[in-house]
């Protein structure tokens, strides 16, 4: 199988896909997490860390839909060999830290729905971080499937 033809790397139309959805997905974790924000919204660390961590991850995203969209219109191959091990650190390391910033946030919002939250945090807000927490697990297993795409198309350059 020609690597180059992989769906889900970079090029094609099931990566385009697969960017397109973690960035809608990170854009969704960033607006709910942004709605009504009072000065005490921010008074835990992991609200602070998912809203940095999306912040990085929607653009990212959204630039490699362009490449994979360019490359798709020009039909031409969008891989360059030098780039390549960038692109899959770079998706490596967004990609845990999605992970860990939702497993955070949905942590410390479950404590506080739990310990029957603080005068700062009502329900209805705790239920809008859990709804990012789930928009950011949402794009990390997104973000994880083209990871493993372009390290499996990496991995034949490291052994060559």
């Amino acid at each position: 199988m020609d690597t180059h033809k992989l769906q889900g790397s970079i090029g094609t139309s099931a990566s385009l896909a697969l960017r397109l959805g973690q960035a809608i997905f990170s854009a969704a974790s960033l607006l709910f997490m942004c709605l009504n924000v009072s000065y005490y919204s921010y008074s835990y660390p992991p609200f602070c860390f998912l809203v940095a961590t999306m912040s990085f991850v929607t653009p990212w995203n959204l630039g490699l839909a362009v490449i994979d969209a360019f490359s798709l219109l020009v039909k031409r191959s969008s891989h360059q060999p030098g780039i390549l091990p960038y692109l899959v650190g770079v998706d490596w390391v967004l990609s845990f830290l999605s992970l860990a910033t939702a497993c955070s946030t949905a942590s410390a919002t479950d404590y506080l729905i739990a310990s029957g939250g603080s005068p700062y945090y009502n329900w209805n807000m705790c239920r809008r971080y859990q709804l990012s927490a789930a928009m950011a697990f949402l794009s990390w297993i997104l973000s994880l499937a083209s990871s493993l795409f372009n390290l499996w198309l990496l991995l034949p350059t490291v052994y060559l």
